[in-house]
C-alpha cells in the first residue's frame, strides 16, 4: 500500500485502464447485478467468477481485499437475520422454520451487496483519487463538484491530523474519556475543528482568488480513453448486461 488512500500500488492492465472507463464499467455491472432475480442462481456464480479473473488480472492481494470487504458486516448481519423475521410461507430448513421469502430476500441482499462492494474494491484499489476525479471530470461531472471533491480529498488529511492533536492536547490534560460528563470536552473540540476548518478554506479560497481563481479550477487531465481501452474495459461490464438479460428471459 501507499500513501495514495485505497489504492494498491501495482502495475496491471486494469491500473492502466484509463478511470473514466473504470467508473463507467461499475456502474453498468452494478446495473446489470441489481436487475438480475435473485432466483436465478447460476447468473451470480458468473458475476462472481468474472469479478474473482478481474481482482487475478489486477494482482490484487487476498488480504486486502478481505478487510476491505468488513465495510459489507451490516448487510450480512441484516441478510442472516432476514429469513426468521420475515413473515409469508415457511420451510424447514436443518430443524429451523425460516421464512421463504426471508431466504430469498436474504440471499438477494448478500449476493448482490457483496457483488457490488466487490466491484467498488476492485475501482478503489486501481485507480488513485486523483485519477477519479479526473475520470469524472471527463465524464462531464459538474466543474464545481469536482472541485469539492478534489479539495475534501486533499484536506482530509489535514482535518485528521487536527483532530489527532486535539486529541493528544486532551489527554495530556488528564482526558481519559468514557464518561458522560466528558461528552462536553468532545462536544467543543468538535466545534473547534469546524470552526478551524472554516477558517482554513476561508483563507485557501482567498489565496485562490488572489492567485486569479474565477471559479473554474483547470482539468486534471486532457488524456482520453481509446476505443480499445473503452472495450477492454467494459468486456466484463457487457458480458454481465447479456448475462442479466438472459436470466430475465429464462425466468420468464
Amino acid at each position: 500500500m501507499n500513501g495514495d488512500g485505497l489504492l494498491v500500488a501495482v502495475d496491471s492492465r486494469v491500473h492502466r485502464i484509463p478511470a473514466q472507463v473504470k467508473i463507467v464499467a461499475l456502474f453498468v455491472f452494478v446495473l446489470a447485478v441489481v436487475s438480475t432475480p435473485a432466483s436465478a442462481f447460476w447468473a451470480f456464480g458468473l458475476y462472481a467468477l468474472m469479478l474473482l479473473v478481474a481482482l487475478v488480472v489486477a494482482k490484487l492481494p487476498a488480504p486486502v481485499v478481505s478487510r476491505r470487504l468488513a465495510v459489507e458486516t451490516p448487510f450480512i448481519v441484516f441478510a442472516l437475520l432476514l429469513p426468521f423475521v420475515a413473515t409469508g410461507p415457511r420451510i424447514d430448513v436443518l430443524g429451523v422454520e425460516l421464512s421463504e421469502s426471508g431466504v430469498l430476500g436474504g440471499w438477494n441482499v448478500l449476493a448482490k451487496g457483496s457483488l457490488g462492494v466487490v466491484a467498488a474494491i476492485l475501482l478503489s484499489a486501481t485507480t488513485g483519487p486523483r485519477d477519479l476525479l479526473a475520470g469524472l471530470e471527463r465524464l462531464r461531472l459538474p466543474s464545481t463538484l469536482v472541485a469539492i471533491l478534489s479539495f475534501m480529498v486533499r484536506y482530509l488529511s489535514v482535518v485528521s491530523d487536527d483532530l489527532q492533536r486535539m486529541r493528544i492536547a486532551r489527554e495530556s490534560r488528564g482526558y481519559v474519556g468514557g464518561r458522560a460528563g466528558h461528552l462536553k470536552a468532545v462536544a467543543g473540540g468538535v466545534g473547534a475543528l469546524f470552526v478551524r476548518s472554516f477558517e482554513r478554506g476561508e483563507r485557501v479560497h482567498l489565496a485562490m482568488r488572489s492567485r486569479g481563481y474565477v471559479g473554474r479550477m483547470p482539468m486534471l487531465s486532457e488524456a482520453g480513453a481509446s476505443s480499445a481501452q473503452w472495450l477492454e474495459g467494459l468486456a466484463i461490464s457487457l458480458t454481465a448486461v447479456v448475462i442479466a438479460v438472459a436470466a430475465r428471459v429464462v425466468g420468464l
